[in-house]
């Protein structure tokens, strides 16, 4: 019996090991023939079993590692994604927001209302009650059970809030919620409005913090204990300013991502960020503003990489102030719209990966094909507007002047968008060759959007949202004084008249009449040149080969990681 174990044993060894330790294997044999000592042969072939396994898990590691091994893809973001509360603004990022927290239903691709937490949906005669049946088996991130009690409780926070999203006309128009039973929620509101559906599946502020995740006194305007919802991926680690790291939710109601983690660096400089990507750094560059359409072209352009571009998303514009300085004067608006070479902007800055924009939302938009003139590129016409308005070119003079002020007007942009400072530069150029001295103004984010609140500005970057924010949404937060928009608005005489019509077209029920109301506040805004639309902006994405799955949404602001693989 011993012989015949030792046998096996001899088979085992010289099976596992192969041709090239054959010489190992004669040698125990030479041990057992020559009636070495049992207990030293028995040792040495212990031992070199245990020298054969780990050879074998040597040569085998490399593949079982690569089998085994998560995928990670790595991404930069120029700002600090925040506390990620569903229900506040900034700093929280819409990016992160968006993985984290899922809406009642959400916006398709082709433009149509899909559903998502909710599955279905009734709408009651007269326009005013939406009953939502909500998907079952579906959990928070934390493993706690996503319910009518949760959606009810999450409205209620926002509501308790109102006066800080009344930018919203949804908000406003929300008269009670309801929590009928386990699967089925109902909202009541004041007035009819018809983009109710548009604004549930917006990013923020009514998506879905766990029940669980609240602070004691119920109070999201002040905090959250943690960023828990019910999306595809869970904040796992983060370091404010530096990173965050997400990991996909084991209990998420969908398809799991084909992505293990995705790793958010902080890089708030374009180059730095183009950097980082070339030395494979990075593995993915997305959206628009994160690196210089120069440094697109390049990578694109190249042919190491994949690049794509998104169809035409949103208007990206410049609003000016009647409120303040020489903007309050409407022919001084008028000359700074006939300035600007739009399509030598387009060739020169955008190398026609945008075209040029002439009105503030684009025609293929709900209630915007309105046939607006366009302000064309006039250099004579724009000087002679100056001059009618009293703004005199002195001999020798570079700047024109009126009542001995220098005719100098701020142009106010955010210091880590890459593109509007290139944007900016080329106006600063242009408004020169009329006698207009532009002064650019980058700032960081904070104080960036305290200008825009308060209209310490003469022109500023103000573009439009995109779907399914426009025209309605962003015209609906025309009304409200943080606003930058409401700022560059306020200085006209028929301000009023405007956000009266506003509050008149989105609780119509009239498309006729909605269209005419559309006709006058666009149409308005148009002839006062309050906004000098510039390019209908679109998204890029620059990634490694070996990243697939990359995508563009409707949305501007939703980048679909889930959808994403890398090998």
């Amino acid at each position: 019996m011993k012989i015949n174990r030792l046998a096996e044993a001899d088979k085992y060894v010289e099976t596992a090991m192969g041709q090239e330790q054959k010489e190992e294997v004669s040698l125990i044999k030479f041990m057992k023939h020559n009636n070495w000592s049992k207990f030293l042969t028995i040792i040495f072939l212990i031992f070199l079993i245990l020298l054969i396994c780990g050879l074998l898990a040597g040569c085998g590691g490399k593949s079982t590692q690569t089998s085994t091994q998560s995928k990670i893809l790595t991404y930069s973001y120029p700002k600090d994604i925040g506390p990620l509360n569903p229900h506040q603004y900034n700093p929280n990022q819409m990016v992160a927001q968006a993985m984290v927290y899922e809406p009642l239903v959400q916006y398709g691709a082709d433009g149509k209302i899909i559903p998502w937490l909710a599955e279905s949906w009734t709408i009651s005669p007269d326009g005013k009650e939406y009953i939502f049946k909500l998907r079952k088996g579906v959990k928070f991130s934390d493993g706690t059970e996503f319910n009518a009690a949760a959606v009810k409780k999450n409205f209620d926070a926002v509501l308790a809030n109102g006066k800080r999203h009344e930018w919203l006309e949804f908000i406003r128009q929300i008269q009670e919620t309801r929590a009928v039973d386990d699967l089925t929620f109902t909202l009541v509101l004041k007035e009819v409005y018809y983009p109710t559906l548009q604004e549930l599946a917006l990013i923020r502020p009514l998506r879905f913090l766990a029940p669980s995740a609240f602070t004691d006194n119920g109070n999201t305007a002040e905090t959250i204990k943690q960023p828990v919802g019910t999306g595809p991926w869970v904040l796992s680690e983060y370091k404010q300013g530096e990173m965050a790291v997400f990991v996909r939710n084991e209990h998420y109601w969908g398809p799991q991502p084909k992505l293990d983690k995705i790793i958010f660096k902080i890089i708030s400089d374009g180059e730095s960020r183009v950097m980082a990507f070339e030395k494979e750094e990075l593995d993915l560059i997305y959206g628009y503003g994160s690196i210089s359409i120069d440094a697109f072209k390049q990578l694109r352009d190249s042919g190491k990489y994949e690049a794509k571009l998104s169809e035409p998303l949103a208007t990206r514009a410049i609003a000016v102030n009647s409120n303040r300085g020489p903007t309050k004067e409407l022919k001084v608006r008028q000359a700074l719209q006939h300035a600007v070479d739009k399509e030598a902007l387009v060739k020169g800055v955008f190398f026609g990966i945008e075209r040029k924009a002439d009105t503030l939302f684009a025609p293929n938009f709900p209630y915007c094909d309105l046939g607006l003139k366009p302000y064309e590129f006039n250099l004579d016409k724009a000087r002679t507007l100056l001059e009618e308005a009293g703004w005199k070119l002195p001999p020798g003079q570079e700047f024109r002047e009126k009542d001995g002020q220098e005719l100098e007007l701020e142009l106010c942009f955010e210091s880590t968008d890459a593109v509007q400072k290139s944007v900016s530069e080329v106006l600063q150029g242009d408004m020169r060759k009329i006698g207009v001295r532009l002064k650019l103004v980058n700032e960081e984010k904070q104080a960036y959007e305290q200008r825009r609140k308060n209209g310490s500005f003469h022109l500023i970057f103000s573009n439009t949202w995109g779907v399914p924010y426009d025209p309605h949404s962003f015209v609906g937060s025309m009304r409200s004084p943080a606003d930058a928009d409401y700022q560059a608005q306020a200085g006209l005489p028929m301000k009023a008249e405007i956000d009266k019509t506003i509050n008149d077209v989105l609780i119509s029920t009239d498309e006729l009449r909605r269209q005419d109301m559309y006709r006058y506040i666009l149409g308005t805004l148009h002839d006062q040149a309050v906004y000098l639309p510039l390019t209908y902006l679109t998204n890029q994405a620059v990634y490694h080969k070996n990243v697939s799955g990359v995508i563009f949404l409707g949305s501007q602001y939703d980048i679909p990681f889930a959808n994403m693989d890398k090998q």
